[in-house]
């Protein structure tokens, strides 16, 4: 129940603004007190009686708007608001939050409030996927704000793919984590690695990998909203580490090797999302290296530890152990051989070639792999999958 909680909804003029109604009474539903904010636009398309009818309260549109009572209210509205939503987010909507425009009365509350911003983005797949777009929602991500969807599928235009709103019912769901968020992981100490690892070849070059960190950074913080006492150990990435959490620095695979050998025995789940070099320079230079007069550069590597193994061969009881397995081949097969051999509880499965996957984005498309089973999960944000990731190491926790 939200008894108590006040939720203002921005409504913008996509197409989708139909579905905020269901929004709005399912909020009602949960006993949430709801203000709705429209747009011009988007009274072309639903009328504000509706919502009117649904809140119980009257719908604000127009900034200028004499009330009885004397108050500024995009003022009233952002300091009283729990959480600010905006569902449909159009293109539009999102680059004046991003750029700080506060030309009418959604603007402007936006960006009066200090309360925690959801956006359920809304528009044609174009529109989605051009790169404006795709800054502004980086910006609004850097900033916090939380995002729900798009999906995909079938669009008011005709067209099939991303940038359909989410459903009302995970939209109110992403509302209740926000304000009645899970702290099902307090009292456990957790670790998660990310980033790449650096293998030196002389002073000035090393040999690494594209693992930008952000699966690894979404789990730590996913972790440490819900309550967990988190380490990570984290490669040389440019992230700033979540608020709350230790972060302990390491360059190379064999320092990456020798901090989680520190850490490991201490806590109740281990998560690697970290992609260490599986091989490194033996004998790097002190020097650099100098052109041979066009003779080639014979390198010779050597075998790094195998950091997921070497844990596993320390688990001890009831703790939990979680790998990744970024793969370009045979996903799957792949993902379960490492699951035996490294004594694993649950592995994280993706192909890093697909579209949305993999490394430097902010979504992923992942199958969470067990000894009972495979579990895939549609594409998603990397902290919606970094919470699915943890309740399922909860669930194998508990047996």
């Amino acid at each position: 129940m939200l008894t108590g909680k006040h939720v203002v909804l921005g409504v913008t003029g996509g197409i989708a603004a139909y579905k905020a109604c269901e929004v709005v009474s399912r909020l009602r539903k949960l006993h949430a007190e709801v203000d709705v904010i429209m747009t011009e636009n988007a009274t072309k398309l639903v009328q504000p009686l509706t919502f009117e009818t649904l809140s119980y309260r009257p719908v604000c549109v127009d900034t200028f708007s004499r009330t009885e009572s004397w108050d500024v209210k995009h003022i009233s509205l952002a300091q009283k608001a729990d959480v600010m939503v905006v569902a449909p987010a159009t293109a539009n909507i999102m680059a004046k939050m991003a750029h700080g425009i506060a030309d009418d009365m959604l603007s402007t509350t936006l960006l009066a409030t200090k309360a925690p911003v959801l956006i359920a983005p809304a528009m044609n797949t174009g529109m989605w996927t051009a790169p404006a777009t795709q800054q502004n929602l980086q910006i609004l991500r850097d900033r916090g704000v939380k995002t729900v969807g798009p999906g995909s599928g079938f669009l008011a235009c005709g067209d099939s793919g991303d940038g359909r709103m989410s459903e009302p019912v995970d939209i109110v769901e992403a509302i209740c984590a926000i304000l009645c968020p899970k702290r099902d992981l307090e009292g456990l100490k957790v670790l998660v690695t990310a980033g790449p690892t650096v293998e030196r070849i002389d002073p000035v070059r090393y040999l690494t990998n594209d693992s930008s960190g952000k699966m690894g950074y979404a789990l730590a913080q996913a972790a440490q909203e819900r309550g967990a006492d988190v380490t990570l150990l984290t490669g040389p990435v440019h992230i700033p580490v979540p608020q709350g959490v230790k972060a302990v620095p390491v360059t190379s695979t064999m320092s990456l090797y020798n901090a989680m050998m520190e850490h490991c025995e201490q806590q109740d789940i281990i998560v690697q999302a970290a992609a260490p070099a599986d091989y490194r320079v033996d004998n790097p230079a002190d020097q650099k290296i100098k052109k041979q007069d066009g003779e080639a550069l014979v390198l010779t590597l050597v075998e790094n530890p195998d950091i997921a193994k070497a844990v596993g061969e320390r688990k001890r009881p009831g703790q939990i152990l979680v790998g990744f397995a970024a793969e370009t081949q045979n996903v799957l097969a792949n993902a379960q051989k490492k699951l035996s051999k490294k004594n694993l509880d649950l592995i994280v499965a993706n192909d890093v070639t697909a579209e949305g996957a993999g490394f430097g984005v902010d979504t992923n498309i992942v199958t969470l792999v067990t000894a009972d089973g495979t579990t895939a999960l549609p594409k998603m944000s990397k902290h919606d999958v970094a919470d699915r990731i943890w309740d399922k190491a909860l669930e194998l926790r508990r047996g």
